[in-house]
C-alpha cells in the first residue's frame, strides 16, 4: 500500500514538474517585439500628420515623452524612437 502511494506521489510530482517546465519555455518564446514607428503611427497618429505628439501617444511613450523627444520640438520622430531608452518591463517577483 505504501509503495503504491509513493509511486503515485512521485508520478504526480513529475507530471507537475514537466508541466511547469513546458509552460516556462513557452512563455519565453511568446515575447513580442516592440511595435515599429510605422505601426505606432497607424495606432496613435490621430490627426494623420505623420508625427507623434504628446497628446497622441499613450503608455510608456507618454510617460517618457520628454526623454524620447531629444530635440524638444514636441514630436517623436522615427530616429528619436529608435534611439529611445528601452522600457524596463515588469518587475520580477
Amino acid at each position: 500500500m505504501k509503495r503504491t502511494t509513493l509511486k503515485k506521489g512521485i508520478l504526480i510530482g513529475l507530471i507537475a514538474l514537466l508541466g511547469t517546465v513546458s509552460m516556462n519555455a513557452q512563455s519565453k518564446s511568446d515575447r513580442k517585439e516592440p511595435p515599429s514607428f510605422t505601426e505606432l503611427l497607424k495606432q496613435m497618429d490621430k490627426n494623420e500628420d505623420g508625427k507623434l505628439s504628446k497628446n497622441e501617444v499613450k503608455g510608456p511613450l507618454k510617460n517618457d515623452f520628454a526623454k524620447i523627444d531629444t530635440d524638444k520640438n514636441g514630436f517623436i520622430s522615427k530616429k528619436e524612437l529608435e534611439n529611445a531608452p528601452k522600457p524596463k518591463g515588469r518587475p520580477k517577483n
